[in-house]
């Protein structure tokens, strides 16, 4: 069975703030914002291989053809309610990129995914989608965002998270396996709860100060 191409963004920088991000002892506003300088540290790599055309503009001294990358053909779809503080750092890099939301939560018991809420731009056949997710823990809700993201079409998919546990790769991997990954890390594994770790807890708790 083919398998997912995972990519390990292990630039200086973006280890750095992952590292102050796990710290305990860090705040909320803090924790927001590294988690946003690393989303746009981690956009350079997402974004490499973005296609462009070119334009013909007029500099100082003469006119010429340049290229641009068409932003609107890009798909920030964040998956609520952690993906929010993905979201900003993104489109801080590509501010032309189009946003879609898919609500989902997780099953405290069965820690499967419920969808509450699901939105996108038209005409997603002609735009790349990006889907943002801090944590890649059982995967369940990653490849039932994929799933529902399918259904409409887009033209590529890209699944982006902070952290990874090799189950949640090996989840969305074997159910999408023409869905690249990238992440800052892959950590050991997850606890009895569902929770990677080592990890840095609950994302959307820790951005938004709700426990």
């Amino acid at each position: 069975m083919s398998q997912s191409e995972v990519h390990v963004i292990s630039h200086p920088l973006i280890q750095h703030k992952l590292t102050l991000m796990r710290e305990q002892s860090r705040s909320t506003s803090s924790f927001r914002r590294l988690l946003n300088e690393i989303s746009m540290l981690m956009a350079y790599e997402v974004t490499k291989d973005m296609p462009t055309q070119l334009i013909e503009i007029e500099t100082p001294l003469e006119k010429m053809q340049s290229p641009v990358i068409d932003g609107k053909k890009t798909v920030f779809v964040s998956i609520m309610r952690a993906g929010a503080g993905f979201l900003d750092g993104m489109l801080n890099v590509v501010p032309g990129a189009r946003v879609g939301h898919i609500g989902l939560y997780r099953d405290p018991k069965t820690l499967v995914a419920v969808e509450y809420y699901f939105k996108m731009p038209h005409s997603m056949h002609e735009r790349d989608a990006v889907v943002l997710d801090p944590m890649l823990a059982t995967g369940n809700s990653a490849v039932a965002a994929v799933d529902r993201l399918k259904e409409t079409n887009p033209r590529s998919i890209r699944f982006v998270c902070l952290l990874a546990a090799p189950e949640g790769i090996r989840n969305l991997s074997e159910a999408h396996p023409d869905v690249p990954i990238y992440t800052a890390c892959i950590d050991r594994g997850l606890n009895d709860h569902g929770y990677i770790m080592p990890g840095l807890g609950d994302a959307g708790d820790r951005m938004f100060g709700t426990k």
